[in-house]
């Protein structure tokens, strides 16, 4: 009898021990997604930048330890009126350590926005863009070194563009989409690459993804891949007049294998903040999900999504992994100082905001260097 009871004892004893083994272990997975890591961030505020308004479709990045934001627009009258002026800016701000203020009065070549920047070893190369009048071809690196800002030529893009995205694999760039001219009524289907180890680098023109054109999307590198996400594809409405559909489709190019279509997106994420990678996958913040394309009066528009997206590489998977504490479009995501920071941006359409953001991932988050928007 007491070898039958312990046998018992034994038996309940080994289904309570598996349980928990099947509990840590499942803990520790979820640990190691992209969805809780996502959700374990932790955002502050660094010092705002010194302008009334702020600035959306700047370029941002990281050079000589400093965080550099340059460029971008806001508009100069009532940006609630219907006939308000848009307004470029060539001014660039730079922040040395997170507690300083912002230095000033540098400037860009010319006033420029709405382009592709992304961190490379030696400063931030800043491609594409436009102003008032015209969009650009032309892609300069920037480089800070105690206290001088400089800028050097790289060479031209295949053809001007804005509005497109773009990320680094293995020192290589790539850059997707965008739109040509600021009357464009088609969105591009390009998909170029500039080897920056090669002797002597010139663009080469690959062959693009396997769905719409698109403008407005966001790009992502991790594990030696570029990822692109979302965006937006320009139809013509019943007037001849170019109208938005926001797209949700996301697709890997793996240099070597080409392109593979992911799973869709739980909804639309344009002109959102660069995807960082974080353990297992990407996250994306924020961005435009078209839900409030119409809404009037805008002063009135409730402000862009606030949900984080994870996708999980492994399973190819999507999940909502929380939320931040703002809303953002048309900015960038950069790595300084071991934290992420978000930049500015719209906060709704016609609203820009002075806010720069930040957050230091989990010690098992993963991160791998956000290079590009």
């Amino acid at each position: 009898m007491a070898d039958i009871q312990s046998t018992k004892r034994l038996k309940a004893l080994s289904k309570k021990l598996f349980a928990l083994l099947l509990l840590t272990f499942s803990a520790g997975c979820h640990l190691s997604s992209p969805r809780t890591t996502a959700s374990a961030l932790h955002w502050q505020e660094l010092p705002p930048i010194p302008d009334p308004e702020g600035f959306a479709g700047s370029f941002a990045g990281t050079s000589g330890s400093a965080l550099v934001v340059a460029g971008g627009a806001n508009f100069i009258s009532d940006k609630w009126d219907d006939n308000c002026q848009k307004t470029w800016t060539d001014s660039v701000f730079v922040l040395e350590q997170p507690n300083a203020a912002w230095q000033t009065g540098f400037k860009l070549p010319r006033p420029l926005g709405y382009g592709v920047s992304v961190t490379v070893p030696g400063g931030i190369i800043c491609l594409g863009g436009s102003d008032s009048t015209r969009h650009y071809a032309d892609v300069f690196k920037l480089s800070w070194t105690r206290g001088k800002l400089d800028s050097s030529p790289l060479p031209l893009l295949p053809n001007a563009c804005a509005y497109f995205c773009g990320a680094v694999v293995d020192n290589t760039i790539y850059v997707a989409g965008g739109i040509e001219s600021p009357d464009a009524t088609v969105a591009l289907k390009t998909f170029w690459a500039l080897d920056l180890n090669a002797p002597n680098p010139r663009w080469q023109e690959l062959s693009p993804w396997p769905g719409p054109e698109r403008m407005l999307a966001v790009a992502g590198a991790y594990q030696g891949a570029f990822y692109l996400f979302s965006g937006v594809k320009l139809e013509a409405d019943s007037q001849g007049k170019a109208r938005r559909r926001y797209l949700r489709d996301a697709y890997c190019f793996r240099p070597g294998q080409g392109w593979k279509r992911l799973a869709d997106m739980p909804r639309a994420a344009a002109a959102a903040p660069t995807p960082v990678g974080l353990a297992g996958g990407l996250v994306i913040f924020s961005g435009d999900d078209g839900s409030q394309v119409d809404f009037k009066p805008l002063n009135q528009h409730p402000g862009f999504s606030q949900q984080m997206l994870a996708y999980d590489v492994k399973s190819d998977s999507w999940a909502v992994a929380g939320e931040v504490p703002f809303s953002r479009a048309t900015t960038t995501l950069v790595e300084w100082n071991g934290h992420l920071v978000i930049p500015m941006g719209e906060v709704r359409p016609r609203e820009r905001t002075q806010q720069v953001w930040w957050t230091a991932p989990p010690a098992n988050g993963g991160t791998n260097q956000p290079e590009g928007r």
